[in-house]
């Protein structure tokens, strides 16, 4: 029976801690307005806007000074009139600059307002993606009836228990966004659905009998009660299976499993549409369900291996070998080329057709998100490529972690990739909401899952497959 030491309790109290700390820190700094923020960048030396001005003075200065020559040269035409409407054009044109320069302003705030609540949501969902991809990868065990799994399933049990309060927290970060507390889903803005509006969006009207806001909180429950009631039931199954005589519970939970993943394909589809891709309304990929799964299945997998590493490393889990471990590792290596397949494909195929309501995603990243768009390449599949391809190193747990750590990084820059471009724009930065955000939700992952460990045995030695699974050797 596991017990929680109390060292990695204290760690993630204070990990929760530290991360609402530099939260509160991100949300407390951010400008209230248009005044703050030019404050703000003129303490820091951000004078981008004032020499913005003096250029286009200069310009407007340049071009004042050419169309005097121009009315000195023409004035025995005798057009007054002329001047008049010079002077009204101008004072259009200023009058319109102005707007211009005040639109700016304010969009620029929204999204630097917008950062903390990207931050968090974009920690929020990684953590809750790796409970997920847990739940996807014990559900596939359970349906085909895998042999070497078996000793590994109370550690995926323990993970997948995170589902419940991250997708609770999901579901609190989109009713956020509906009540228009944040405006990280520029859709959600009711100017771009209102046909008297001068912001009238025709696309995202056509969109609202999927996209809008009711709607879409009650698929957020919908997609959250599959998910949480399969690992609710599934969990009771394996436990009951543990003091059954017979093997029906594993029946059970093998014709769960089968169901299961039949409804996880379609409702993790729908929910990477509406979560992360419905950022960039306008945008879509019909590869892009297939490529979240792909972030999440890897992430998971990696997080069962250095939990048990973890586990084994404190002397439990003794039945868990160096086979268990390697057959970990070949999924990491397998599911990482198996993203950067659908990674190459989505992106190949839109950049090479060029088609400007499509290639404009990829055109954002490039541009003002060249560094973690491209380095997320060589995390998720250059390192785990040329580290974990040698069959010996994946038997070796340090590589394994260092592996893991890395991969781990690399998918929270993929969905890092995937939701700033369309919330801050170029306004990003790793700092201090993004590592508050990590920090907490960290605390909290670890608090529920080896919580959970504690409730049962490490092994669940009434399955069928169980001593197979101990004996697993090549």
């Amino acid at each position: 029976m596991y017990t929680f030491s109390n060292r990695l309790r204290l760690f993630a109290i204070i990990s929760m801690l530290l991360g609402l700390v530099l939260v509160g820190i991100s949300f407390a700094t951010t400008p209230g307005s248009v005044e703050e923020m030019k404050a703000h960048e003129a303490s820091h030396g951000h004078g981008g806007h004032g020499e913005e001005a003096s250029h286009d003075d200069g310009k407007t200065a340049h071009h004042d000074d050419h169309k005097t020559d121009a009315h000195a040269t023409n004035d025995h035409h005798g057009e007054a009139s002329q001047d008049d409407a010079h002077a009204s054009e101008e004072h259009h044109g200023a009058e319109a600059g102005h707007h211009d320069s005040a639109k700016h302003d304010e969009h620029k705030l929204t999204q630097l307002q917008n950062k903390p609540w990207a931050a968090i949501y974009i920690a929020a969902f990684f953590f809750m993606m790796i409970s997920l991809g847990v739940l996807a990868f014990y559900a596939i065990q359970r349906a085909a009836q895998a042999g070497w799994s078996p000793v590994l399933f109370r550690v995926m049990e323990g993970i997948t228990a995170y589902i419940i309060p991250g997708t609770i927290v999901m579901i609190i970060l989109i009713a956020c966004s509906v009540m228009h507390w944040n405006h990280l889903f520029h859709w959600m803005d009711p100017e771009l659905v209102n046909p008297d509006s001068p912001h009238f969006d025709k696309l995202t009207a056509g969109k609202q009998g999927w996209l809008n806001g009711p709607w879409f909180i009650i698929r957020a429950i919908i997609y959250s009660s599959i998910w949480i009631a399969y690992r609710q039931i599934s969990r009771r199954f394996s436990l009951r299976q543990d003091e059954s005589n017979d093997n029906s519970n594993f029946k059970k939970n093998f014709r769960l499993a089968a169901v299961f993943l039949v409804s996880f394909l379609i409702s993790e589809s729908m929910m990477s549409w509406d979560w992360i891709m419905s950022f960039d309304h306008h945008w879509f990929s019909t590869l892009f369900g297939w490529y979240v799964f792909a972030s999440m299945f890897v992430s998971g997998i990696t997080v069962i291996a250095l939990i048990t590493i973890y586990l084994k490393s404190k002397g439990l889990l003794p039945y868990v070998n160096d086979s268990h471990l390697h057959d970990l590792a070949k999924f990491m290596f397998g599911i990482s080329i198996f993203w950067t397949y659908l990674w190459f494909s989505q992106f190949m195929l839109i950049w090479y057709s060029n088609i400007p309501e499509e290639v404009t995603y990829f055109i954002t990243r490039i541009e003002d998100y060249n560094l973690p768009f491209f380095g997320m390449i060589a995390l998720n599949l250059i390192f785990p490529l040329l580290i974990l391809m040698n069959s010996d190193f994946k038997r070796l747990n340090w590589i394994i972690v260092i592996a893991g750590i890395v991969i781990l990084f690399g998918h929270y820059i993929d969905v890092f990739n995937m939701v700033m471009p369309a919330t801050v724009g170029p306004n990003w930065s790793l700092g201090i909401p993004e590592i508050g955000g990590i920090l907490f939700f960290l605390g909290l992952f670890i608090l529920v899952v080896f919580t959970t460990l504690t409730k049962a045995p490490l092994l669940a030695k009434r399955n069928p497959f169980i001593e197979e699974s101990k004996q697993f050797h090549y």
